[in-house]
């Protein structure tokens, strides 16, 4: 079908847009205009005029305009699919980015967090009503405890960072019961995700940087530095593997030095799923760390969410969890009351988290297995390594020296001869079809690519990537200066963003 055949209903004020790609891929489909500027006064859909010669029946005051743009039915449902097209997602294709572990989500997760018992149990009801339900989130815990190797599970935490929040608080509640006021330092390496040091401030710590620019990874001697004797040192919060991609190989002398110092090692889990059926953090000296649900075991992330992100903990910290954690009692199942673990930091929030994720994450584990989730692991950090292999010498790769872990980085340094930039780079991705990886961070390395293709993506899909990106490679070394324009077919192209950030327009106002 015609580009003009396909465009054939839209409203006068749709944009045609240039053709596809050689791929078959363009920017987006439609511009769209705000529903106020298609508003028509001749076609209301919200207020609709008052009729004359009849009386109110309501009992109530007439209602006054309530500020909505007067639209029809068909014209605002059309408005909203089409927004929906300017959505990417996992579902539409390959989504590189580095850190955040964009895989697909089974389908078969979504069916079985569907069946009635899960899709319409309420956290009200009575435990006798909900056994089924409890019974699931006690399994997920055991699981979790399984493949970290930390026996304290507490299914509560909302997303990620409240995982982190939560590890934190266990760590401050564990140091409150020992006495340990003068425990008030907290050490981030300088590649850590930013919710770390934001994290440890938010529960009244001060945060000491442990340097890692030179190798990408912590070091002995920068970690002993950082602590110095230890007396103020509550822990560290350390990603493993980094936000480079790699393995911290001296993890366990690290984590060693601490706990002589008296002092816990919480593990960001956001890079779990190049772990997972492999190494148990437990074994490395991990004491509390978060697991990110959506990124290890498939739930919907981001707008698909809810996020979740469960904390695990040694048998030491486990007293000092947040509650509640499903307890099995004989054959019943039922949840802590509040204060019946008199040493837990307390409630993170209502109920007991994103139940409905966690039914996703355990039919996920189940429908994998033990083996099966130690070749996930295998294969996301296979896929990342022969990403690294095809364009180590089309991008500088800056940690090549060594294996990557699950994702990989380069920078713009070759490119920026030629006067081409990380921001050209991801700009002209999203020309050919493509969502950019994620870019600038970790912000140790100067204009940063990290890319992280994960488990579920196939070679073909891989292969057409490293096409692109060295055909954009080539494009920089011969035509840089058209790289700059770039994107070209989306409805928006590149925004002054220093100018968006100083002076935001949050309000749509009527030009006439």
């Amino acid at each position: 079908m015609s580009d003009l055949a396909m465009n054939d209903n839209l409203d006068d004020n749709t944009m045609i847009k240039a053709p596809a790609m050689e791929d078959g891929n363009r920017g987006l489909h439609y511009e769209e205009n705000l529903l106020w500027e298609k508003e028509r006064a001749d076609r209301p859909g919200v207020d609709f005029p008052q009729p004359e010669g009849m009386k109110l029946r309501t009992g109530f005051e007439a209602r006054g305009d309530i500020g909505l743009p007067q639209n029809s039915e068909p014209q605002t449902v059309r408005h909203f699919v089409r927004l929906s097209t300017w959505n990417y997602s996992i579902d539409h294709g390959f989504f590189p980015l580095g850190s955040c572990t964009m895989k697909h989500n089974p389908r078969l997760n979504e069916k079985v967090a569907r069946l009635p018992g899960f899709a319409f149990a309420h956290p009200m009801q009575p435990a006798s009503t909900v056994q089924g339900a409890l019974a699931m989130m006690y399994e997920l815990q055991n699981w979790l405890a399984t493949l970290t190797g930390l026996p304290g599970v507490c299914l509560t935490p909302a997303a990620g960072a409240h995982g982190e929040l939560a590890g934190i608080m266990t760590i401050k509640k564990a140091h409150e019961v020992k006495g340990n006021t003068h425990k008030t330092v907290i050490l981030v390496p300088d590649s850590a995700h930013g919710t770390n040091p934001a994290t440890a401030a938010m529960c009244g710590y001060t945060i000491r940087s442990i340097p890692t620019r030179e190798t990408g990874r912590l070091t002995v001697e920068a970690f002993k530095e950082a602590l110095g004797d230890g007396n103020d040192v509550a822990g560290m919060m350390v990603t493993n593997p980094n936000t480079c991609g790699l393995f911290e190989k001296d993890i366990m002398e690290i984590a060693d030095l601490l706990h002589k110092a008296d002092g816990y090692f919480y593990c960001d889990g956001a890079n779990f799923n190049a772990l997972v059926g492999k190494v148990r953090p437990g074994d490395f000296g991990v004491d509390v760390m978060h697991i990110n649900l959506h990124k290890t075991f498939s739930t919907p992330h981001g707008g698909g969410g809810p996020g979740s992100g469960p904390i695990c903990t040694t048998e030491e910290l486990a007293p000092f969890m947040p509650s509640p954690i499903v307890i099995k009692d004989g054959e019943e199942f039922h949840l802590e009351e509040d204060g019946e673990r008199e040493t837990s930091c307390g409630r993170l929030r209502s109920f007991q988290g994103q139940f409905g994720m966690h039914v996703r994450a355990l039919t996920y584990m189940l429908s994998h297995g033990g083996d099966g989730l130690k070749q996930v692991s295998e294969d996301a950090v296979l896929n990342a390594n022969y990403i690294l292999s095809q364009l180590k010498d089309d991008f500088y790769a800056p940690f090549a020296d060594s294996p990557c872990m699950h994702e990989c980085i380069f920078t713009e340094r070759l490119q920026k001869e030629n006067g081409v930039t990380t921001l050209d780079v991801a700009k002209t991705l999203i020309e050919r079809g493509f969502h950019p990886m994620t870019v600038y961070f970790p912000l140790i390395v100067n204009g940063a690519m990290l890319i992280e293709p994960t488990e579920t993506e196939s070679k073909d899909s891989l292969d057409r990537f490293i096409t692109v990106m060295k055909d954009i490679a080539n494009e920089a070394k011969t035509n840089g200066d058209i790289l700059h324009e770039n994107p070209v077919s989306t409805p928006r192209r590149r925004l002054d963003e220093v100018q968006a950030a100083k002076e935001p327009i949050l309000r749509w106002k009527d030009a006439g």
